[in-house]
């Protein structure tokens, strides 16, 4: 059983520090946890990938939460004002909760356009996206009961999903990417119930599909916050070091209009409900350069 430490929080607010530092992507995983090799050079995950997971499944979970104490502590010694779970228990930062969800088909995968280049194996949508459980649940629950700190979650945000995944169901994108914004409400719900203080959005794609973010991705985003108090953040990815060497100070091709109107974020969203923007432009990829 988890035995939380004690500690006295007041309103949620994101610390009293005045330049907070935190962790915006993924911990790196140890290796005896998770096969790094086969993990940075397969793509990006899209569907389940348990095959990546060196520990068998009767001891993998006891195993994932050793690494996330590691994660933490690593975090605490190093000074970060606000405390994550290193996402060490995903296979990529968005698909353990997209393929939690009904309505995506796992075991007949199709292929899409990729982010920024070729094509990645994605689900299949073959019905409405609904949430059936909470999927991060026990993820904050440990986190909260391992560190006093403040602490904050990260989840992949409704117009990302909408990306890394096939249409074959909805008639319309604003459906398909409003009941992605549904679910992830709902699972914020959970998590803010849970004792997440801090919830950040991980939304790379509004940097590569600037376009279609500005039609799509605000009334989403403000959906999936939509009645949750306390601090939000947004994650923008304009790639890792380890892979995009030499890349330009600006959107990716497809999006330069988003360039000529301010940055890609403001141009793609606006006024919203988010509080933080989290822009990565260039950090050395800490678990799988996959991770946008």
């Amino acid at each position: 059983m988890l035995a939380p430490l004690r500690r006295i929080r007041e309103a949620p607010i994101m610390t009293e520090t005045l330049l907070p530092t935190t962790v915006v992507g993924s911990y790196p995983q140890p290796d005896w946890l998770i096969d790094r090799d086969k993990l940075t050079h397969q793509g990006p995950v899209r569907v389940r990938a348990q095959e990546l997971w060196r520990v068998p499944e009767p001891w993998l979970e006891a195993a994932q939460d050793d690494a996330t104490r590691l994660a933490i502590r690593d975090m605490e010694r190093a000074g970060i004002d606000i405390i994550t779970d290193g996402e060490i228990r995903r296979e990529s930062y968005s698909n353990r909760l997209a393929t939690a969800l009904s309505g995506v088909d796992l075991d007949n995968p199709a292929e899409v356009r990729g982010r920024t280049s070729g094509t990645v194996v994605v689900p299949r949508i073959v019905g409405p996206i609904r949430r059936l459980r909470p999927v991060e649940l026990r993820d904050v629950e440990f986190l909260r009961a391992n560190t006093d700190r403040t602490i904050k979650i990260t989840l992949p945000g409704p117009f990302t999903m909408s990306r890394q995944a096939k249409n074959e169901f909805y008639k319309d994108e604003e459906g398909l990417v409003m009941d992605y914004a549904a679910a992830v409400n709902a699972e914020i719900r959970d998590l803010k119930a849970a004792g997440a203080d801090v919830i950040q959005l991980d939304e790379p794609w509004l940097q590569a599909r600037a376009a279609e973010a500005r039609r799509l991705a605000l009334p989403a985003i403000d959906k999936a916050l939509d009645g949750i108090p306390g601090p939000t953040a947004l994650h923008l990815c304009f790639g890792y070091a380890y892979v995009a060497r030499d890349k330009p100070n600006r959107p990716s091709s497809g999006s330069s209009s988003a360039a000529s109107n301010g940055s890609p974020g403001e141009a793609a969203m606006g006024p919203s409900r988010i509080i933080s923007l989290f822009p990565l432009f260039d950090a050395q990829a800490a678990s799988t350069p996959a991770h946008c």
